[in-house]
């Protein structure tokens, strides 16, 4: 397989093989690549998580579980609002 790279990701690699961790491009190469696969994996995990995070709370709004937008904001407003020291008895 031969892979085109711009001049440069061409000089990343050489400079990466230049510092003596890696012995040749293609190690260089498998090594992000197995990075790349990595983070793949991690963003099917977060994303399947916020999937789930979503499903939970659409659930409980099905459920009628929900506060008002404006009595939230109110609240959060007043919160924003109170003296320092009542906000650290919270």
């Amino acid at each position: 397989m031969n892979v085109n790279l711009t001049p440069e990701l061409e000089e990343l690699v050489h400079n990466k093989v230049k510092t003596g961790r890696y012995n040749s491009a293609s190690e260089v190469v498998r090594e992000a690549l197995r990075l790349l696969e990595d983070h793949d994996k991690v963003r099917v995990a977060q994303l399947a998580e916020f999937r789930g995070e979503m499903d939970r709370r659409l659930a409980s709004l099905d459920r009628g579980e929900s506060i008002d937008g404006e009595e939230f904001f109110a609240e959060l407003e007043r919160e924003e609002t109170a003296p320092r020291r009542k906000r650290k008895s919270k």
